[in-house]
């Protein structure tokens, strides 16, 4: 046998851990973490270990696959490139561009190649109806990037080495890592190794984490008012004159109308809608005020409520006040070795209100919650054709069988993936994608979310099946076929083809333009780093990545997008969003609904896609619903009893924790698992592992501002079997 040994990087999420990757006779026989990568493998983990099981999958699908009645038969690319260009061209034709549309879930995000040529697709279909991932889990960063620092791409990020002071809010990086926008390898052994030298962490979250389990203290704030804890802590630092004067006055604009909101409210108002008494509040504000290093990190958790834009900005905002940005120990920003911000600019499209709830997108992309409306609404614009690019959002989004009713009632849906998923049911066309392990990346527009300059080329580790073709191969040729020109650009279709016989006729597949072309273009026009200029020799020589220079501080100002380059403290719609909240009645259980529905990670667990691989989950192959004592007394339900969770949208039947995790009146259900795993090609019935415990969560509700469903927001009820 011939053995092989390949360096490069996880791309299940943004750790990008560097790996080790033994192959022989193209058959990956062993993934370890690469301890010679000097950036990023200290967050290896299952995902990472297991990733072999995804590319064998015994039900992977092989070779485009047609529906052909109620069965799947495999078809060769050109049938399948044909037949799908002809449906799109004839729906665009009736109905106009609007009449396609398309999601993407996480693993696209994570393939260069994939996020560039989807867009040139979508760009030269001239479709509006966008639908991703965002607006599951971040659009409300986002929303807050664009609004305070001019760019929805500006993530700051933290030093975590100087830090005396952590505020982690609606996270648990124990489980996740420190990566949501950001990523800092190693983060959370590094914030303990701070805190055994003095600094404190205090972790706010409804649940007693792994993380709130090592804090100095958690503050089991009630769920979704995030936003009351963070305005409270505000107040306190602007009442008793704790803020940076020097950044309030020079760095931001804004701050006099956040005192006037926090003379507005009422201390003991907040935190009884927090739930955290006022004299821990008051002390935790004091203290984090007057730490010489301190961050306010908020995640995911933060997000997933109606009020998770105006928690974010809070956060921001405290950052602001007390002098913690572009500061040692506080959030900087990393300006990469592409300027990621300056192509965001060049990128933004023309700004489009969706047809049915007439909401304008957020980050490129229309809600998922309005997308069944989009589908089944008769009319200019209604949707009838749908191509699904690595997503899964039946299971990812809130309502899933209100989707998946519409999703039946298109005239085409076509799936790019490695396997048959919940969404994918209704499919007309499967079409095979690669893996990671499969295919060459340069994630170079995420260079900016790295808490240190730094860049690695993503080898492939084995070929492909013959099948196969990676998703930029795809959006191409279906883009050619559909006789539209990629990017949106005249010429570029030619331009493509030309290189192709060029190709041909040399026998240099490298000369057909495609990914290769553009990671040179990237590195060639890419900014210096500490004064050093990259080269592709640099990105090609280092295997194991290359870490381009110190930490620095002082591009924080520059990179702003604002037109007068200063933060802007006091975006008027959170402002006016914020003083709704404070109008409104404290949140209440409705009759029947007792609980609230919460969520938490599992480290692994990859959204809704990696549960079904049998290596990761060997404790047991569902998720549970997670009731506290005192609730599980009242309902007579014991530890593994068979409960029914409902709500006014649906029900799921579930086995039953008791724990002392969660709050009272909170029980926590785990977000990515009930997808079926379909046999396309045997025929064999559907794999499920878990319940889908977003068939609770009600479409309709949103944070207005950012547009993110409130999944962990809903009222549920429960029920001994």
């Amino acid at each position: 046998m011939t053995s092989t040994t390949v360096h490069t990087f996880c791309r299940y999420c943004l750790a990008s851990c560097g790996v080790e990757v033994t192959v022989e006779d193209n058959l990956v026989r062993k993934i370890a973490p690469d301890r010679l990568n000097p950036h990023s493998w200290h967050d290896f983990c299952a995902k990472g270990r297991t990733a072999a099981q995804l590319v064998e999958h015994p039900r992977r699908i092989l070779a485009p696959m047609r529906r052909v009645g109620d069965r799947y038969v495999e078809a060769s690319w050109e049938e399948a490139i044909a037949d799908i260009a002809a449906r799109m061209n004839a729906a665009i034709e009736a109905d106009g561009p609007d009449a396609i549309g398309s999601y993407y879930g996480n693993p696209s995000g994570f393939s260069g190649s994939n996020v560039i040529f989807m867009n040139a697709w979508l760009d030269a279909v001239g479709t509006h109806n966008r639908y991703f991932v965002g607006s599951v889990d971040q659009n409300a960063m986002h929303v807050v990037a664009e609004a305070m620092y001019g760019s929805m791409l500006m993530a700051p990020v933290s030093d975590i080495d100087n830090c005396d002071y952590f505020l982690l809010v609606g996270t648990n990086p124990a489980v996740s890592a420190w990566n949501w926008l950001e990523t800092v390898p190693g983060g959370w052994r590094r914030a303990l190794e701070r805190q055994k030298r003095g600094a404190t962490l205090v972790v706010v979250d409804p649940i007693r984490t792994e993380s709130a389990d090592k804090a100095d203290l958690h503050l089991a704030v009630r769920p979704g008012q995030d936003w009351a804890l963070l305005l409270a802590m505000v107040k306190v630092v602007l009442d008793e004159g704790l803020e940076h004067r020097g950044d309030c006055a020079d760095l931001a604009v804004g701050v006099p109308e956040i005192r006037r909101l926090a003379a507005e409210a009422d201390l003991d108002d907040l935190a009884a809608r927090c739930g955290v008494d006022r004299v821990t509040i008051e002390r935790v504000a004091r203290e984090f005020a007057a730490a010489r290093g301190a961050m306010v990190v908020t995640r995911t958790g933060v997000s997933l409520h109606a009020a998770g834009t105006v928690a974010e900005w809070l956060g921001h905002v405290l950052n602001v006040i007390t002098g913690r940005m572009d500061r040692p120990g506080g959030r900087r920003f990393e300006p990469g070795y592409v300027d990621a911000l300056r192509l965001a600019d060049l990128a933004k499209g023309t700004t489009h209100v969706s047809r049915v709830a007439g909401r304008q997108m957020v980050a490129g992309a229309h809600a998922l919650a309005e997308l069944p409306d989009e589908i089944t609404t008769p009319g200019p614009g209604q949707i009838k054709a749908l191509l699904i690019n690595c997503g899964n959002p039946v299971v990812s989004g809130p309502d899933g069988a209100k989707l998946d009713r519409a999703l039946a009632t298109l005239d085409l849906l076509v799936v790019i993936d490695l396997v048959q998923r919940e969404s994918h049911r209704h499919a007309h066309w499967l079409l095979p994608a690669t893996h990671w392990l499969e295919r060459d990346d340069l994630l170079a527009f995420t260079s900016s979310m790295h808490d240190e300059p730094y860049v690695q080329y993503g080898r492939r580790a084995v070929e492909p099946p013959p099948g196969a073709r990676e998703e930029w191969r795809i959006f191409t040729d279906l883009t050619l076929a559909m006789g539209r020109p990629l990017f949106g650009v005249r010429g570029m279709n030619a331009l493509v083809r030309a290189t192709r016989r060029a190709a041909a006729l040399t026998g240099r597949p490298q000369l057909a333009f495609g990914p290769r072309w553009i990671n040179r273009i990237v590195v060639a026009t890419a900014r210096k780093v500490n004064g050093r200029k990259l080269r592709w020799r640099d990105v090609a020589d280092n295997e194991h990545g290359l870490v381009l220079g110190p930490r620095e501080f002082g591009h924080f100002r520059a990179a702003l997008r604002t037109p007068d380059k200063k933060v802007h403290a006091a975006p008027p719609q959170f402002v006016a969003r914020a003083r709704q909240l404070l109008r409104e009645p404290r949140p209440a259980a409705p009759p029947g609904y007792p609980f609230q529905l919460g969520n938490r990670r599992h480290r692994h667990s990859m959204n809704s896609w990696l549960n079904e691989l049998p290596g990761l989950h060997p404790a047991g192959k569902d998720n549970t619903v997670v009731i506290h004592p005192d609730d599980a007394t009242a309902l007579g339900v014991a530890d593994g009893d068979r409960v029914r969770v409902f709500s006014p949208v649906g029900a799921v039947e579930v086995r039953a924790t008791v724990s002392d995790q969660p709050r009272r009146g909170m029980v926590v259900l785990d977000h990515g698992w009930g997808s079926r795993v379909f046999d396309p090609r045997g025929g064999g019935p559907p794999q499920s592992f878990g319940v889908n415990r977003n068939l609770l969560v009600d479409g309709a509700a949103l944070d207005p501002l950012s547009q993110t469903s409130t999944l962990s927001e809903a009222y549920v009820g429960v029920q001994k079997i």
